[in-house]
């Protein structure tokens, strides 16, 4: 039974890595106009590693604060750590979101983020199927 919990536990830190990484993609669309935004992402093969190995306060996805009086989070919410992404070019008002790159991402997160679903629905299905009754 532990196997079963530790594969089904491999699948669901990914699908949250995946929502994550899909929330911090998502923020960089909506700020495509935002003058000075610095386009954000996070490696997702080091986040699942961290994740994985119990280390989530290896840098995590900081708390956003939008006014003075709001708690200061230690950054330390998760495996993730939230990095700038590399600018190919800059706008004219210091924005370094890249629409191409962010449609791109967003849509390769999105079908590996599919991908993780059919995987644990397959492995449930077997499951499933392992310990019904057999007619014969």
């Amino acid at each position: 039974m532990n196997a079963i919990a530790k594969n089904v536990e491999v699948y669901s830190q990914a699908l949250n890595l995946r929502t994550q990484r899909h929330q911090v993609l998502a923020s960089n669309i909506a700020n495509a106009d935002t003058p000075h935004y610095k386009a954000r992402d996070f490696d997702f093969a080091t986040a699942m590693k961290n994740a994985l190995g119990g280390r989530l306060d290896a840098g995590g996805i900081e708390m956003a604060r939008t006014a003075p009086a709001h708690l200061a989070g230690n950054g330390n919410g998760g495996p993730a750590q939230l990095l700038f992404r590399q600018d190919v070019q800059s706008a004219v008002d210091g924005n370094t979101v890249d629409m191409d790159v962010e449609r791109a991402q967003i849509a390769e997160n999105a079908m590996q983020y599919q991908i993780l679903t059919q995987l644990i629905g397959d492995k449930f299905k077997g499951l499933r199927n392992a310990i019904a009754p057999t007619n014969g």
